[in-house]
């Protein structure tokens, strides 16, 4: 019987919990995929500056064939691809946390996010026109 009263004392209705959402619909799934972009660029960011460091001193033509290597290209892809994703995602957490009118918060966050799709793309472009 207790575990009957546990189960009808929750405040979330049986299709809230069904769904898995809380009031707000989405915040659940943007909340996972920071925690999710951040451990996986932990091991790419470690990767990235061991690698960097390793280049000091290096000549461009050298520095060009490690980015050539497909598996540094990958890499490469990947930690700038997740790197903006993750950007974009805490800069809108921010805006919609301290902007109070609407207008100017969606406007921070297309913003935000149109740069980061411009400028990863750029970083992606010249990543693949090495490599490729």
């Amino acid at each position: 019987m207790a575990e009957d009263q546990v189960r009808t004392t929750t405040l979330r209705t049986p299709l809230g919990r069904v769904r898995g959402l809380g009031s707000a619909k989405s915040g659940v799934r943007h909340w996972w995929v920071q925690r999710v972009t951040s451990a996986a660029l932990l091991p790419l960011t470690l990767w990235f500056v061991i690698s960097a460091a390793l280049l000091a001193g290096a000549t461009h033509a050298e520095t060009v064939a490690w980015i050539a290597r497909p598996w540094n290209a990958v890499l490469l892809l990947l930690t700038i691809g997740l790197s903006f994703y993750h950007t974009a995602l805490g800069a809108q957490v921010i805006f919609e946390d301290y902007i109070n009118q609407e207008w100017l918060r969606m406007a921070y966050i297309l913003g935000v996010k149109a740069l980061c799709w411009l400028l990863g793309l750029a970083a992606a472009l010249a990543v693949l026109r090495i490599a490729v």
